[in-house]
């Protein structure tokens, strides 16, 4: 089949995707600059707190994953019972991952901050948010597994309404409950954070509703599933492989940011304008690179590796015309779009430049999401792992460190090391797809544990 026979499948998968990833990037934007006249000490309380909410939820999001790819390679199979029990299987155990950010959110909001090598003003200012960021983090990891189904199954809309309904809610709330509108109480940033948690809580909700209500006349999804062994052995493996992937890196910006952190407030302040900014095409790479994993997972479950691997490509291409458009708009607007954020000279200053830089960065992260999606729709999830280990913790953190405080380049020098990350994780996932024995690919069974390449 050929690229132009191709176009309208993936487009009808990926533009849900993409308006749901990109919605949240959007509902970030719009919140931040609601905070954001608040001044750069709560723009650098936020831009933290979501970064340690990120890690939070990196932990366990391999759940959401290893559904997304193996009811993918099942429903393209017509094995439909098997995926419905996986789901069930992820859901138990991102359950109890869900408990315990929970936990964390209620007796350690300062110790995470003061780890993160924050001042005392913006631990008292953040740990509130911070709180509330992380049950919204434990009701997002719940969903996310819902989501990995209807991926898998090719139901991409129902994520991005669900989405979109939460990140509604959010704004809704964030400008009601932040400044006391419409009769609402002024809280400030609590009233941020807790707009997150009722939005996220709102996105679980319709999530159980659609996989138990909807969801059940079709895929009998509401069921008892008893626990097999075989089965959960694969959950968890792929799924602690794939989580581990998305920690490497999550925790990587971590330490990222807290190298940024000691560059002082406003260099936090617009490297976090920058990163919220360059989300706008983070999300649609994500959406295109899940799609790919959608698309491939399930040729591979009809046994037609070799139509999976075009699907890959045609993916490829569409979403790296998407991302070149993009960024050129950010390249030639990057000032002003700054200024949407704040009017403080020094931050959005620095976050023009940041987002000059970066404008062309997303193209390298889009193909590392094209490839890396492909990668999981045949389950080559060990080699997602190393690479994302070797090239976070010996490429990109040292470098980062040499750059900004070695060799005294600030935050260009932060951007810089990112750069170069991005372009070696892209380019060996590439490789390393193309160059996969795809006359011996094949679904991943719980029995052996692992997928022949």
């Amino acid at each position: 089949m050929g690229f132009t026979q191709n176009w309208k499948m993936i487009l009808t998968l990926a533009l849900p995707s993409i308006i749901s990833f990109a919605s949240g990037t959007v509902t970030g934007t719009i919140n931040l600059i609601m905070v954001g006249s608040m001044g750069a000490l709560v723009i650098a309380a936020v831009g933290v707190s979501n970064i340690i909410a990120y890690n939070a939820w990196a932990i366990c999001s391999g759940f959401g994953h290893s559904v997304n790819y193996l009811v993918a390679q099942n429903y393209g199979a017509g094995q439909i019972q098997q995926a419905v029990e996986r789901t069930y299987i992820a859901l138990y155990v991102a359950l109890l991952a869900a408990i315990g950010i929970v936990t964390l959110g209620i007796v350690a909001p300062q110790a995470i901050l003061q780890l993160m090598g924050s001042s005392q003003e913006l631990v008292d200012t953040g740990s509130i948010y911070l709180r509330y960021r992380l049950f919204a983090v434990a009701c997002f990891m719940i969903s996310f597994v819902f989501h990995g189904f209807f991926r898998g199954v090719g139901d991409t809309r129902t994520p991005m309404v669900m989405t979109i309904l939460s990140n509604v809610t959010m704004i809704f709330f964030t400008y009601t409950l932040t400044y006391g509108q419409l009769g609402f109480p002024k809280l400030g940033l609590e009233g941020a954070g807790m707009a997150v948690f009722l939005g996220e809580a709102l996105c679980l909700a319709g999530s159980m509703y659609v996989y138990l209500i909807r969801m059940h006349a079709r895929f009998h999804t509401r069921r008892r599933v008893r626990m097999s062994g075989t089965e959960a052995r694969l959950i968890i493996g792929e799924s602690g492989k794939l989580g581990t992937q998305e920690l490497a890196m999550s925790a990587a910006m971590f330490v990222f940011t807290m190298y940024v952190t000691r560059l002082g407030t406003d260099a936090l302040a617009a490297n976090e304008i920058a990163l919220n900014v360059m989300g706008l095409g983070f999300m649609p790479a994500f959406g295109f690179g899940a799609t790919a994993t959608i698309l491939v997972g399930q040729e591979i479950g009809r046994g037609a590796p070799f139509k999976a691997r075009r699907m890959a490509t045609d993916v490829a291409i569409l979403g790296s015309i998407f991302l070149f458009v993009l960024g050129l708009a950010e390249f030639v607007f990057a000032e002003p779009i700054a200024l949407l954020y704040t009017d403080e000279l020094n931050v959005y200053k620095l976050a023009a430049q940041l987002i000059t830089v970066s404008a062309f960065l997303q193209l390298f992260d889009g193909l590392l999401n094209y490839y890396a999606g492909g990668l999981r729709g045949i389950g080559d999830t060990t080699f997602l792992l190393r690479i994302s280990l070797i090239l976070n913790w010996v490429i990109f953190i040292p470098g980062a460190y040499v750059l900004i405080f070695v060799l005294n380049w600030g935050s260009m020098g932060a951007w810089i090391s990112l750069y170069v990350f991005l372009f070696l994780f892209a380019l060996g996932c590439m490789l390393r797809f193309y160059r996969t024995d795809w006359h011996g690919v094949t679904m991943k069974q719980a029995e052996a544990g692992k997928t022949t390449h």
